[in-house]
């Protein structure tokens, strides 16, 4: 991607004219964090830590950097087109106090350059590499070094072979967060040496599909609290309870969203890690049949460890609801195909009964009897009518004008007398009738 035509260069206007050396070979680290930070460009202190300024002791003859610069403790130069680190003595004397650095979607792709830029930085604990080629790119050991007091590291999207990751785990030794998202990785290999610090593994958009890829993490990072694998079609948890115990006793969180889990067996297998209590696991096979909520309630039963699922708090409520919806869905299942938590649940609340169906919807008819004088007649009337228009669909039936009528109520199951209904507008279903009750009409007495 060609960058701007720059208003000082108008030769580099001519129609045909080459680009510029530095759009051939990217720009320098120096030559951005100068242009960037300049006091014309970046005036104003923007927060606590921020807006520092350094005014280096000496610049070398002709530096293009400025008496002094205003430059943030962290400092965010993606999408810069940098390429080379530029004169090291000046990063030095300008990024002492500096300790984020975002350098995404720049044009990276020596491990020496990055090393330049990286070894002058000397307080350094977060660096982001993101969108930079560095597709086989070799990192030397030497090189690695320099790198050893950055303690957040994101990788995403540099298609970094997987022995660079393993050198840089090697000689950063205190290592706590390391981001490997979108680089095709679908096989790793297990480190002879074990980064004991790192805490957050976020490998999201790979193509890992073994279980046994996955167990190496076990080994390499033995401090693991967060693994976050969305978007793997990883097929299955292949390890029983000892070997997840021992190769995952501090795992706190997992994230399995997308992947390709498929049976009740692997969700179970979680509880064997020992400190688990963060679970996400949307998207995946097993549970494409289910309606949202019966997914939540069976995965909640199934995990009784778990405070967080999907991102939601569980409460003790829910997990009880839960646990009894588990033991009533499965009850009509022959014996052999009960999982095993069903068993454990059962022993806790007892064999449920299903639960009865209640329909709450107010009731539209009801069969009730009406009872004019000696006559009887079995009439199927309308609830949602009001006592008026209930008159009026007796006079029929009782040969009176709705003026010549009164109309009383006898609740069947009540001990209480009948209940005149004079009130012509009152609908009838605030009556509560039911099947079976009776509709008295009495002539009006002239």
């Amino acid at each position: 991607k060609k960058q701007p035509v720059s208003w000082t260069n108008p030769a580099a206007q001519l129609e045909g004219a080459m680009e510029p050396p530095e759009d051939k070979e990217g720009r320098t680290f120096v030559e951005v964090i100068s242009e960037k930070y300049s006091p014309e460009n970046f005036p104003y202190r923007r927060g606590p830590g921020m807006g520092v300024v350094v005014v280096p002791t000496q610049g070398p003859q002709g530096s293009p950097m400025k008496d002094r610069l205003n430059l943030p403790s962290v400092l965010v130069l993606n999408c810069c087109g940098i390429s080379r680190a530029g004169d090291q003595a000046e990063i030095s004397a300008f990024c002492a106090h500096v300790m984020e650095l975002d350098l995404s979607h720049n044009k990276l792709q020596d491990w020496h350059e990055i090393s330049k830029i990286v070894s002058n930085i000397p307080n350094l604990e977060f660096l982001n590499l993101s969108s930079n080629p560095l597709a086989g790119m070799t990192l030397e050991p030497r090189c690695a070094e320099t790198f050893s007091r950055v303690r957040r590291l994101v990788l995403n999207n540099t298609q970094v072979s997987w022995d660079t990751v393993l050198l840089l785990t090697r000689e950063i030794p205190e290592l706590e967060e390391l981001f490997l998202c979108l680089n095709e990785y679908s096989s790793v290999s297990a480190s002879s040496v074990a980064c004991p610090t790192l805490r957050l593994l976020h490998i999201t958009d790979n193509s890992l599909q073994d279980w046994a890829e996955v167990r190496k993490f076990g080994s390499m990072f033995p401090s693991l609290d967060t693994l976050v694998m969305a978007n793997n079609n990883l097929a299955s948890i292949q390890d029983n309870k000892d070997i997840l115990q021992r190769l995952f006793p501090n795992l706190r969180s997992i994230n399995l969203h997308n992947s390709g889990l498929n049976q009740w067996e692997d969700i179970e297998k979680l509880n064997f890690f020992p400190k688990l209590e963060e679970v996400r696991l949307q998207g995946i096979p097993l549970l494409q049949t289910y309606t949202n909520a019966e997914r939540r309630s069976l995965m909640i039963a199934q995990l009784p460890s778990i405070s967080m699922l999907n991102g939601s708090s569980v409460t003790d409520s829910e997990r009880e609801d839960a646990e009894r919806f588990f033991i009533r869905y499965y009850l009509d299942y022959p014996e052999e195909e009960l999982p095993f938590r069903y068993h454990s649940l059962v022993t806790k609340y007892g064999k449920l009964e299903p639960l009865a169906e209640i329909d709450l919807r107010p009731r539209c008819r009801a069969q009730v009897e009406v009872h004019c004088e000696e006559k009887v007649e079995q009439l199927n009337i309308r609830l949602d009518q009001t006592v008026a228009e209930l008159k009026k669909q007796l006079t029929t039936v009782v040969q009176l004008s709705t003026n010549s009528m009164r109309l009383y109520y006898i609740d069947k199951g009540s001990a209480f007398g009948p209940e005149e209904m004079k009130y012509n507008t009152r609908a009838l279903h605030s009556y509560s009738i039911q099947d079976g009750d009776e509709i008295l009409v009495v002539p009006k007495t002239k």
